[in-house]
């Protein structure tokens, strides 16, 4: 049977690092969610305008159509994706079986601090301060809470213990 994992948390939390070592790990498909944002997203937050909900609609249901094929093929695959708000992980969540969100926590000033010293992105450090305003981080009924604050490969091993028994 097929699973998929959401790497969710506001932007410099670790989702694509996290995302591409899990990945490696378990032998499932990695989905960056930056890469399927519309164009029109990507220059809006390029250009320093944080995204709405409207924005992120459409963004979402690709997400949650990508899941879709995966689990109908019997794939296995693990998305990147803020998921910010509790109605943007019930879009996300929308017929998929076995799911689990993977919520990494950071406060602000260590966020800030990787996002400055990060590869070129269009997501700019100083917007970080909306995604905290829009976030509703889930509680752990909804999601696996990870903690950031630790090496790479201790939070890739957290997820996997945190997935298997969530399987069983």
């Amino acid at each position: 049977m097929s699973q998929a994992v959401i790497l969710m948390g506001v932007s410099g939390c670790g989702k694509s690092t996290i995302g591409t070592r899990l990945s490696r790990r378990l032998g499932w498909a990695f989905i960056e969610g930056d890469e399927i944002h519309p164009a029109e997203n990507v220059r809006k937050m390029a250009g320093g305008t944080p995204l709405d909900d409207q924005d992120r609609l459409p963004w979402l249901k690709r997400i949650n159509a990508l899941l879709l094929e995966k689990q109908a093929e019997g794939a296995s695959a693990i998305v990147s994706c803020s998921a910010l708000k509790r109605t943007y992980r019930e879009i996300l969540a929308q017929g998929v079986e076995d799911l689990t969100f993977v919520y990494l926590m950071g406060d602000y000033e260590t966020i800030f601090a990787r996002m400055q010293s990060r590869d070129p992105h269009y997501m700019k450090a100083d917007m970080l301060r909306s995604q905290f305003d829009a976030l509703e981080p889930p509680d752990a009924a909804e999601a696996l809470e990870i903690s950031i604050d630790q090496p790479v490969e201790d939070i890739v091993g957290d997820i996997i213990r945190g997935i298997q028994r969530d399987g069983d």
